[in-house]
């Protein structure tokens, strides 16, 4: 299978999942008696407020002993 169809095999499916979601968005609403929302347009969630970070370096001590993540332990040594 080539590329191409594989892409076109994906678009396939992501339009048949939208068609479904839809579907069923129309059926909960359906439910609950209220308005479904316009086909073709997507809700968003409620946006989540910013979480700040402060630009102060972290304490040394919290990572003491750790190992570097793909580095190793500093006492070891590669093969």
């Amino acid at each position: 299978m080539s590329l191409q169809d594989d892409l076109t095999a994906v678009k396939r499916s992501l339009d048949e999942l939208v068609r479904s979601v839809g579907q069923l968005e129309r059926d909960l609403a359906r439910e609950k008696g209220t308005q479904p929302p316009p086909s073709g347009t997507a809700q968003r969630p409620a946006a989540e407020p910013m979480v700040s970070v402060p630009d102060t370096p972290y304490d040394a001590s919290k990572w003491r002993g750790a190992e570097d993540e793909g580095l190793g332990h500093p006492g070891r040594h590669a093969p």
